[in-house]
């Protein structure tokens, strides 16, 4: 007998070896089967089943049955709380590491305790024969002590309850499952990790690619969301005008407009920035925790929680934004993970890595987007260049014809700014130029645009503007000018063709309302 039972254990060992070996490669249920139906041919019981445990749910599932069809049907899928296993493993019905509970020492009937099977047939006549209702668990623990699940077996071929030397086998068996098991779902979750990592770097790659910040932080979002699996993800930037923290990219919401907007400085959050919540660079707070040290943030709750020690309950996920000063800019908030699991520290160690990045990439982007805004812009005045103005005036005949509504260039030009050079000079004439900047900006709507094109020359670009609104404008300004400005006005959709034909237009208005000094005219 002890050598067929060492024989039928190298067996196992040998494949729960290959089984470990090529975890990476196969599915978590495929190892779960194999294991299943080697233990019921290895110790010759009928009925197998893997009751699984879910972190997320702080539950056991019946993910694995080797069985009739009867035992599949009422078994597979059935889920079943802590609670239910503590009248089982109760240390009275230990033996030998496994947990034999003879028919009758439990009231199996009580609805909590949830779905059972009991095969039909005939009970041996036999001594220590194996009653239909005996029930017999062994328990699966990682190698930290924490269970990974719950085997169950039944209906063994032999009709005998098991002696001491089969529960022994049984329970080697079952630790060698644990070791598999365990390495089954640590390739799994190695690989989740490395194809997260995979995609981050090539994000990564990406980022120096973008010219602006905005392109930049949305991209990152994409990011975190796709590889590291949370469904509602937010960046945002400290506002430098008013210190709030303003929403700048989003994923898991259509667009910006729906997001939450909490409205909080970086001091207000300092609070969750604490050392206890601390993994790998990121700050994970319990709900409760968070509610009472910042202000009560509103509009969003988590979706995706679990229940248990190891499942994401409301949690606060902060990964803050540092400049290349070390002065915090802005914050990563990651909401609603995929899986309802805290993150691992391995995977806030990417999320990280990844914002560190980020970062570098957005300060890039940021100088790009001061040389541009240097290169549109006037040195004196301030307003945007012509080179500015010929981008502006493109984009905005194509929004006015793709949406069929109307736009009005403006083109002005000072009177007599000739006479107050040559009576102030250059200094003087800088300083006129200055005030129409000022005045030109302060007059016009938030919409339009204000360019300076050329010494005393400027373009207005008034979208949604017909006729009636353009000529209010151009003469709301002469009015408030202390120098005198005349105009030519051009009109989409009145005129049609290209950007230099309604320049052109504008201009040839212009040139008739000069010789009025101060007049306003339009394009035929």
């Amino acid at each position: 007998m002890q050598n067929e039972q060492l024989v039928a254990l190298q067996r196992v060992q040998g494949l729960l070896d290959v089984t470990r070996l090529v975890g990476s490669d196969r599915s978590l249920d495929s190892v779960l089967s194999e294991i299943a139906r080697t233990i019921s041919e290895s110790l010759g019981f009928a009925g197998v089943a893997f009751n699984l445990y879910r972190p997320a749910w702080d539950d056991f599932v019946v993910s694995t049955v080797h069985g009739s069809d009867a035992m599949c049907t009422t078994l597979l899928g059935e889920t079943y709380d802590w609670s239910v296993w503590e009248l089982p493993l109760d240390g009275r019905f230990e033996r030998r590491g496994a947990y034999f509970i003879p028919e009758g020492a439990i009231d199996w009937d009580r609805e909590e305790l949830g779905a059972r099977y009991v095969p039909t047939g005939g009970q041996s006549s036999r001594d220590n024969a194996w009653v239909p209702g005996d029930e017999l668990f062994v328990p699966c623990r990682h190698s930290d002590g924490h269970l990974l699940g719950i085997v169950s077996v039944g209906e063994p071929v032999s009709g005998l309850r098991p002696s001491d030397d089969q529960l022994d086998l049984l329970v080697a068996i079952v630790s060698l499952t644990a070791r598999a098991l365990q390495s089954a779902q640590e390739a799994v979750e190695a690989a989740r990790h490395r194809a997260a990592l995979e995609q981050l770097l090539q994000i990564s790659s990406r980022l120096p690619q973008h010219h602006s910040i905005d392109e930049v932080l949305q991209e990152v979002c994409d990011g975190v969301a796709g590889a590291l699996d949370f469904q509602k993800v937010m960046i945002e930037l400290v506002d430098t005008e008013s210190g709030v923290l303003v929403p700048r990219a989003v994923a898991g919401w259509p667009s910006l407009a729906g997001a939450p907007a909490w409205r909080v400085t970086v001091d207000e959050i300092r609070p969750l920035l604490d050392p206890a919540f601390e993994i790998e660079g990121c700050y994970l707070v319990a709900q409760t925790t968070a509610l009472a040290r910042t202000p009560v943030r509103s509009a969003f709750t988590s979706t995706m929680n679990g229940r248990g020690p190891w499942a994401w309950s409301h949690h606060w996920l902060v990964v803050p934004l540092y400049d290349d000063t070390g002065e915090i800019v802005g914050r990563i908030w990651a909401d609603d993970p995929g899986d309802r699991l805290l993150p691992t520290a391995s995977r806030l160690q990417a999320l990280r890595v990844f914002a560190n990045q980020a970062m570098m990439a957005v300060i890039a982007a940021g100088h790009v987007e001061q040389l541009r805004a240097q290169a549109d812009r006037d040195p004196l005045t301030g307003l945007l260049n012509r080179r500015a103005f010929m981008r502006e005036l493109e984009a905005e005949i194509e929004r006015s014809r793709r949406y069929g509504r109307p736009l009005a260039l403006a083109l002005g030009d000072l009177d007599d700014f000739k006479a107050i050079n040559d009576s102030d000079g250059h200094p003087g004439g800088d300083r006129a130029l200055e005030e129409v900047a000022a005045l030109l900006e302060g007059t016009l709507r938030a919409s339009d645009f204000v360019f300076r094109i050329g010494g005393d020359e400027f373009a207005l670009l008034l979208p949604e503007t017909g006729a009636e609104a353009a000529a209010e404008a151009a003469a709301r300004i002469a009015d408030a000018l202390p120098l005198g400005i005349s105009f030519g006005i051009a009109l989409l959709p009145d005129i049609g063709g290209t950007s230099n034909e309604l320049i052109g237009r504008a201009d040839q208005a212009l040139y008739d309302a000069k010789r009025s000094k101060g007049a306003v005219r339009f394009a035929a």
